[in-house]
């Protein structure tokens, strides 16, 4: 698992962890997936909620995929001062290494004030990848 990649936007600190899924992978094949687990905080004093999300995930190749959706995991957490959520997703990508990155779109319950959250760059790495010193 990889270190910690940490970012904090308004009070809402977001941190993820990826790992390469080597039993899920078929290398032979271009086929490379990781999972991530990644870590809300809110540090604010007010109640936020994450309404949807938006990624960019870019491959060894500089090819960027873009993708939205509502929530995370099925569910747009509501998070008190100082509660967090955590979840684990995962993506695929045709290359060994890649990475990414996005925003969490998230309001302000109790004005209706939306939001978005960073989420920070965070690389996705295997074994397989090619590593050059020069």
């Amino acid at each position: 698992m990889s270190s910690p990649y940490t970012k904090t936007t308004k009070g809402i600190r977001v941190s993820v962890r990826s790992f390469y899924l080597d039993d899920q992978s078929q290398a032979d094949e271009g086929r490379f997936v990781w999972a991530y687990r990644v870590t809300i905080e809110n540090k604010s004093q007010q109640t936020v909620q994450l309404l949807a999300r938006s990624w960019r995930i870019t491959n060894g190749h500089g090819r960027v995929l873009q993708v939205h959706g509502e929530g995370v995991v099925g569910e747009q957490p509501v998070l008190e001062p100082g509660e967090s959520f955590e979840y684990t997703s995962g993506t695929p990508l045709d290359t060994p290494t890649g990475f990414m990155a996005g925003e969490y779109h998230m309001t302000l319950p109790s004005s209706g004030e939306t939001f978005d959250v960073t989420i920070p760059t965070f690389s996705l790495d295997s074994p397989h990848q090619n590593l050059q010193v020069h």
